[in-house]
């Protein structure tokens, strides 16, 4: 490996790393304060949602607008925060086998529902779940697509570190800049 192929690895880790940090503090942080995580004073508001489709079903047959507004923000966001792991994931891993990384996909994303509910923080929910995998399927396969299309994992290796310089200023700003309330 040569000295620019080392620091776009560097760089790619780097990324990574700020993207599992935005996604900590998303999914466990943006409810709750780190100094009441674990404070006995906070109240624990435990919901939970074990049926598949229940969510998804409620927001689609909802009459509400805003409830129609919350459910295409919660489901198109479940979806598009597991992409990076999906991309990163066959990226970093020598096994590249779409099962392998669905299955890895799946159990963080069942541990952060996991934790969720035990803490009581957000809502534990099945759907969750389901859109979280799909949207790490999506990168997945937005991988091999990128493969496919460039024949070459250097290449690869190359695009997804120039749009990883793409968002990182985005992701950077969501990070350290902006108070995730939801």
């Amino acid at each position: 490996m040569n000295k620019r192929e080392r620091i776009e690895v560097v760089f790619l880790y780097g990324v990574f790393i700020c993207y599992i940090l935005f996604l900590i503090k998303l999914l466990f942080l943006s409810r709750v304060s780190p100094l009441d995580l674990f404070s006995s004073q906070r109240t624990l508001n435990r919901s939970i949602n074990l049926i598949p489709f229940y969510s998804i079903k409620e927001y689609i047959f909802s009459n509400s607008d805003i409830i129609k507004r919350f459910a295409f923000s919660n489901v198109i966001g479940n979806i598009v925060i597991f992409i990076p792991l999906g991309t990163y994931l066959s990226l970093f891993k020598n096994n590249k086998r779409v099962k392998i990384n669905l299955l890895f996909i799946f159990t963080v994303s069942l541990f952060v529902e996991i934790i969720q509910g035990l803490l009581g923080i957000g809502a534990a929910d099945i759907d969750d779940v389901i859109l979280n995998c799909l949207g790490g399927l999506t990168g997945v396969l937005g991988y091999k697509f990128l493969l496919f299309i460039l024949r070459d994992v250097k290449k690869v290796r190359v695009a997804i570190t120039i749009l990883s310089a793409m968002g990182l200023p985005i992701l950077l700003y969501l990070l350290f800049l902006v108070k995730l309330r939801l």
